[in-house]
């Protein structure tokens, strides 16, 4: 599986937002990951869908929405109006995760489920059959350049193998502390999604930190 990389355009110039994503868009990023907060379910308030809807004019590449909000079920139709292509929202966020990811998906977009550092897989050992992705956050989410928790390797690493075990395609992505040095360890536990923020966005040479996250392809060695 090749790996997709995912910039965080919370790290970019916002009064520049267009100029932004083309810049990365251009320099190999297949994904644009955007961070929409509320200030409730985190404490810092990002962009909302008018945003996206315009940023949608500039660009061809996927919009991954990462909605960090309280009521996600309140928010689904107005991002996929405005053009994201896949949906993700957080387990700890909804009661009512199986039914948000069939309404993603008759909105005509793929469902993604987020779950924090301190959230365990077992909260959406369910949903793996049905969402696209599932994202394992590597910091506590609500703000960029955080470090990456170590720990989360072995949290991959279980849901890679869950994942394997179901015989399904989910895709594995991973956000928070993300650079070329802990890209190696994420992608080896079994992440083929990698979103990153300060570590593109603050790189002189924007394109040679894509490829510097992107690193060399990792074999997965499957044992029966």
């Amino acid at each position: 599986m090749s790996t997709i990389i995912a910039p965080s355009i919370l790290s970019a110039d916002f009064s520049h937002l267009a100029d932004e994503v083309k810049k990365i868009t251009e320099a190999g990023a297949e994904y644009i990951h955007i961070d929409v907060m509320d200030g409730n379910f985190v404490p810092n308030i990002t962009i909302g869908s008018p945003v996206v809807k315009s940023l949608r004019k500039f660009s061809d590449a996927i919009f991954d929405v990462h909605l960090m909000v309280e009521h996600p079920e309140t928010q689904i139709k107005n991002f996929a109006d405005a053009g994201a292509d896949i949906i993700t929202f957080h387990a700890e966020a909804t009661n009512h995760a199986h039914r948000l990811i069939q309404e993603i998906h008759e909105l005509g977009c793929k469902a993604g489920v987020a779950i924090n550092p301190g959230t365990s897989l077992s909260m959406i050992e369910e949903l793996v059959e049905y969402a696209e992705m599932i994202l394992i956050m590597t910091v506590n989410p609500g703000w960029g350049g955080q470090k990456f928790i170590e720990s989360m390797l072995g949290k991959i690493h279980m849901l890679y193998h869950m994942v394997q075990e179901m015989e399904t395609d989910c895709d594995i992505e991973v956000d928070g502390g993300i650079n070329a040095e802990t890209s190696v360890d994420v992608r080896e536990a079994g992440a083929n999604i990698l979103v990153a923020g300060s570590a593109i966005f603050g790189a002189e040479d924007v394109a040679q930190a894509i490829k510097d996250i992107r690193g060399k392809e990792i074999i997965h060695h499957h044992h029966d």
